[in-house]
């Protein structure tokens, strides 16, 4: 028994991960099914390090210190069940099994229970930040059996990505399913930002007849603002991306976006919660759209027509646009917050906002400039009900409003879908609406199904049932 903590899925982000932990000062044990994978590992990029691999789950968990600690790198859902009911036979009393792939919460939920009744501790981990982020430094979210973090805390602190000031992006989640529910809400936040962000390009490309290059110097541009963030520095290097011919290599691939599924289970769960998550259910549903080529073509052939220059200031479009494109982002992020606050009072985690938004200020793939100031706002106000209500977002949104508007009108007018900004104003709008056309909804459920309903000149709570056809 020597190792430090094991790893079982030896997929690349498995085997970074692994190398990772191995570069922090850590003796790792490796294992994978197809044993041929750990033998190429530890000949390969493994080799000189303090790595040791095994050949079967037995020798896994053999090597492996007391209390063992052993991280499944496999696929959610049914492989990761199968591969704890493997495991249960070599392990005892006190080890800890940790989950570091994208399962839905309510599974990991289940699978904490279950163990903690054979004496066994389980972590659900979100890790963000792809392949990069396993080698160099991931954004890391552990929950489940809060008596388990301690006996991980120094590896997984060690491994993760640092914010700015030296602070690793890896603390305390919650109980249970917190940790990967963070990562499913900061994974529909990165499908709300990769939409919005496109949804920018095709205005700039369809609108302004601007070519990828500058588009590219554009972004670059943005990067150097408050827009800064990875997404941001990776659409302009990909603007500038040639294929083999010298033409812009983006042209050349198909628009067809696909999806893993933490987008779906973030609406899913919002449904479930009753909390409004349009832009982000938007743009899950504008990749979903995507696929549906054939429909589309055939759309196309019947109502033909690309959308016609818009003849205006360029300079200051461009400037409206990056407005559009941060009040989204803020509205964005005010959903995803919005959504983790209804959970954590659902599942009783007690949620840190704050320490969230700090943990992803580094690693994973939505970090940005931007969480900063979401830190600072939860810092000054922990109950926060609504994350652009706070005072620098309040005034950020007053400044980029004029440039929002003109946006999405423009885009409506001239034939440009913009569905994730457009359901971000809508949302805007709708929040701060001292009224709203729910009255009407309310009386026509109660006219057909005498659903009742409360009036404004009573106390809430009282409901009212009117004979609506007499």
């Amino acid at each position: 028994m020597s190792a430090d903590i094991g790893l079982i899925g030896l997929a690349v982000m498995g085997q970074n991960l692994a190398l990772n932990i191995a570069d922090h000062g850590f003796e790792i044990a490796v294992f994978n099914r197809t044993t041929s994978k750990v033998d190429d590992f530890i000949k390969g990029p493994a080799s000189g390090k303090k790595i040791v691999g095994t050949h079967t789950m037995q020798d896994f968990f053999r090597t492996l210190k007391r209390p063992r600690r052993a991280i499944f790198m496999v696929k959610a859902g049914s492989p990761v069940d199968d591969l704890i009911r493997e495991a249960l036979p070599f392990l005892e009393t006190g080890d800890i099994l940790i989950d570091g792939g994208n399962s839905h919460f309510e599974d990991t939920r289940r699978r904490s229970e279950k163990l903690k009744e054979k004496g066994i501790l389980f972590l659900g981990v979100g890790i963000s930040g792809g392949e990069e982020g396993a080698r160099n430094g991931p954004s890391i979210m552990p929950g489940g059996d809060e008596a388990a973090w301690p006996l991980v805390r120094p590896i997984f602190q060690a491994i993760a990505a640092s914010a700015p000031g030296g602070q690793p992006c890896c603390d305390w989640i919650g109980k249970d399913g917190a940790g990967h529910y963070v990562k499913m809400i900061h994974n529909g936040i990165e499908y709300g930002d990769m939409q919005l962000i496109s949804e920018a390009y095709d205005l700039l490309r369809r609108l302004l007849y601007l070519d990828p290059e500058k588009i590219g110097a554009i972004f670059e541009a943005w990067n150097e603002g408050p827009l800064n963030s990875y997404l941001i520095e990776i659409t302009a290097a990909i603007m500038k991306k040639k294929d083999s011919d010298g033409s812009p290599l983006l042209d050349k691939i198909l628009d067809a976006a696909g999806q893993k599924g933490t987008g779906s289970w973030a609406v899913a769960s919002a449904l479930t919660l009753n909390v409004p998550l349009d832009l982000i259910s938007e743009a899950v549903f504008a990749r979903n759209l995507s696929n549906m080529a054939g429909a589309r073509w055939r759309a196309a052939k019947a109502f033909p027509g690309e959308p016609l220059r818009y003849e205006c200031d360029q300079i200051r479009f461009i400037r409206y646009i990056e407005n559009a494109l941060f009040a989204s982002k803020i509205t964005s992020y005010t959903q995803g917050f919005l959504l983790m606050a209804e959970a954590s009072r659902h599942y009783g985690w007690n949620l840190d906002f704050g320490k969230i938004a700090l943990l992803w200020r580094g690693g994973c793939i939505i970090r940005s400039q931007f969480l900063d100031k979401i830190k600072e706002a939860y810092s000054e106000d922990a109950k926060l009900p609504l994350l652009f209500a706070s005072p620098y977002f309040q005034e950020d949104l007053s400044t980029r409003d004029e440039g929002w508007r003109t946006v999405v009108s423009k885009a409506a007018e001239f034939g440009v879908p913009i569905p994730a900004m457009g359901a971000a104003l809508s949302f805007y709008d709708a929040m701060r609406a001292r009224r709203l056309p729910a009255c009407l909804i309310q009386a026509q459920r109660d006219y057909f199904g005498a659903h009742t309903y409360e009036r404004v000149d009573r106390p809430r709570g009282e409901f009212f049932h009117t004979e609506w056809g007499q």
